[in-house]
């Protein structure tokens, strides 16, 4: 670490005072990235994006020190701005993107999540999961139908969600085969990350692209094949590995409660509203969530007043109850990574490294770099800089970064939600190594899936 932060302090103060008395390549910019505040405030992000990474290692959530560097960043961030001309307008503008960014992203997550939590109090996972161990399946015909499950699900609902229902599947009925466990768990990583990058709902980088208006909703649709290829040829790979055997067939049966399925199909109505507000309206997508967030909400109320046995508490659904049990940690990480990048925006740095990547190494190298960053770094502050750097692409462009972004991820089992929770649901079996081991495999899918994105968008 002290090493890298070395590196850090050379490269800006040889470089940086170069950039900064020239022309701002981001616009809007204090431009005072040579400064102590300018470089002290980058380093306060790199110290807290090293916690983070090592948080299944150290066990702190990943808000915290997120949180803590936003508000470190933007003392900074206000101290400089009061050596400027005008410094107070353009942090006030800056807060004010930073913030109706945040609040689009909150509301439109919240619903989902809520939704999502609905559909899992009203057994629609436990159900599928229970079916598919019922069934008897091989290990391998379960390896391939937990992948395919996983970048069909993912696209509706989250890549963690689909990931961790999924790895419940894989540890009923193969407890006892750690490698087959560790092989099936990164298929389901793959498949998840992959799956989510062809829709607006699939990924937080996804949704993001698609709120900012740069692709609009049917245009995800482009990376189908992409996406698929980028699923299909480490599992092609990893096939082999998976033992020819079948495992005893489960015997638990269970049943979807009542009002699961019409809950599904409220989801579904929430979505079609989504959609229509931004195509039909020009309307945000958030504001059709909220409005679709409604429907659960009478619904529930529907299933309060006419649950027959009233003295049963236990069996009440409370809608707010699926509120409180929302992923607050991951919303509350969003607010730290938007407003930490944000303020090294306003200093500067976004416009200086735009114009290093995208206009020296060109959009392309540039987006597939970005992609294999987002292995270790998580792809969210990856794509909100890039989206606030906004570099002149085209749709194509796009396309690439959104792909690249999710997928990249799957490179390593740190690189994504999908692969941090699934390694603390798999009690040791699927670990960092584990994963790595089959990193090769992973990169070739991710190769193809650049070069089957070129051969059906790049016209």
């Amino acid at each position: 670490m002290k090493t890298l932060l070395h590196s850090l302090l050379l490269f800006f103060a040889t470089t940086l005072p170069a950039a900064a008395s020239g022309a701002s390549p981001g616009g809007g910019s204090l431009n005072m990235m040579a400064t102590g505040l300018g470089i002290a405030a980058l380093v306060i992000f790199v110290l807290a994006y090293s916690l983070v990474i090592a948080e299944e290692f150290i066990h702190l959530r990943k808000s915290k020190p997120v949180i803590l560097a936003a508000g470190l960043i933007w003392i900074c961030v206000g101290l400089l701005a009061k050596q400027v001309e005008h410094g107070a307008e353009l942090i006030e503008g800056a807060l004010n993107h930073n913030l109706l960014e945040y609040a689009a992203l909150l509301l439109f997550l919240l619903t989902a999540m809520i939704y999502v939590n609905a559909m899992t109090d009203r057994n629609i996972f436990e159900a599928l999961r229970s079916w598919l161990v019922r069934k008897g399946f091989s290990y391998r015909q379960l390896f391939w139908i937990t992948g395919f499950l996983s970048f069909f699900i993912s696209p509706i609902a989250d890549n963690l969600t689909t990931a961790l229902l999924m790895g419940a599947v894989v540890l009923a009925v193969g407890s006892d085969r750690p490698k087959f466990v560790a092989v099936a768990f990164i298929n389901i990583v793959v498949a998840a990350n992959a799956g989510g990058a062809f829709s607006p709902f699939g990924d937080i980088t996804t949704l993001m692209v698609w709120q900012s208006g740069h692709i609009d909703f049917f245009g995800f649709f482009a990376l189908f094949v992409p996406s698929m290829v980028n699923f299909l040829i480490p599992a092609a790979i990893m096939h082999f590995a998976v033992p020819n055997e079948t495992p005893p067939p489960g015997n638990e049966d269970v049943s979807v409660k009542r009002g699961g399925f019409i809950i599904c199909a409220l989801f579904m109505c929430t979505i079609v509203t989504a959609v229509s507000f931004e195509q039909i309206l020009h309307l945000p997508p958030f504001l059709g969530m909220m409005m679709g967030l409604s429907y659960l909400f009478f619904f529930s109320y529907y299933i309060k007043i006419t649950e027959r046995n009233t003295y049963d508490h236990t069996a009440e659904f409370n809608i707010f109850n699926k509120v409180a049990r929302a992923e607050w940690d991951t919303l509350l990480f969003f607010f730290g990574v938007i407003f930490c990048v944000g303020g090294l925006g306003t200093i500067g740095y976004l416009g200086y490294v735009s114009h290093f990547m995208y206009e020296g190494w060109g959009p392309t190298n540039a987006n597939i770099v970005a992609g294999l960053l987002s292995a270790v770094v998580d792809n969210i502050p990856v794509m909100f800089a890039i989206l606030s750097m906004s570099p002149d692409m085209d749709n194509y462009q796009w396309l690439l970064i959104t792909m690249t972004a999710g997928v990249g991820g799957s490179l390593l089992s740190v690189g994504s939600a999908a692969g941090v929770a699934l390694m603390g649901q798999s009690q040791g079996m699927y670990t960092f190594f584990s994963h790595m081991k089959w990193s090769w495999a992973i990169g070739l899918g991710y190769a193809g899936s650049i070069y089957t994105h070129y051969l059906i968008n790049g016209a």
